[in-house]
């Protein structure tokens, strides 16, 4: 029998799973639309799938250079320029500017420690546990990569191909898991 981790451990590396979870299902979900469909917005309100990659990149440049000594609303950050279309539009602008931010992130969070998580970090002055502020930014990413999934399954439609269960296909993943798990 294994010993159990701390907790602290714990969380650091769950928490850093569920990042490359979500990372990948939009990198997925990016992958079945066009290059012109990234750059697709709705209506004048909405985002296309490139300005949340944008935006997704300058927050984490923001939040997570120098993470735990500067505050985490940079002042050269231009966050309304990045709900701004850009002039660029190919797939090698969105997944450089994507994979650019989360290299900050994650160069940021892997050499985390359980001790770091209590140590108060800034957010626009606002004090925040280490734990506080990477909550925060799950929440956040995660809600952007919602939207970047559901830009993308609007787009493709019919043709648009699951990232999870299937319709229809409930009970038989159900029966898969429970043979995959049962002792």
């Amino acid at each position: 029998m294994t010993e159990a981790k701390p907790v602290g451990q714990e969380y650091l590396d769950d928490m850093r799973q569920m990042f490359r979870d979500y990372k990948k299902m939009a990198e997925k979900a990016m992958a079945q639309v066009s290059d012109e469909q990234l750059f697709y917005a709705p209506d004048a309100e909405s985002n296309s799938i490139a300005v949340i990659v944008k935006h997704m990149a300058g927050n984490m440049r923001s939040r997570w250079t120098d993470f735990l000594t500067s505050d985490g609303e940079k002042p050269d950050r231009n966050r309304d320029g990045e709900f701004e279309a850009t002039d660029e539009k190919s797939r090698e602008w969105v997944m450089k500017t994507w994979e650019d931010g989360w290299k900050i992130f994650f160069d940021a969070v892997e050499p985390l420690q359980p001790a770091d998580l209590a140590k108060t970090i800034y957010i626009r002055h606002q004090p925040h546990s280490v734990l506080q502020a990477i909550n925060r930014q799950l929440a956040h990413y995660s809600s952007h990569i919602g939207q970047i999934v559901f830009l993308a399954k609007h787009i493709k439609s019919s043709d648009w191909e699951t990232l999870s269960i299937a319709r229809g296909k409930s009970a038989d993943a159900n029966q898969k898991m429970a043979e995959k798990y049962k002792k």
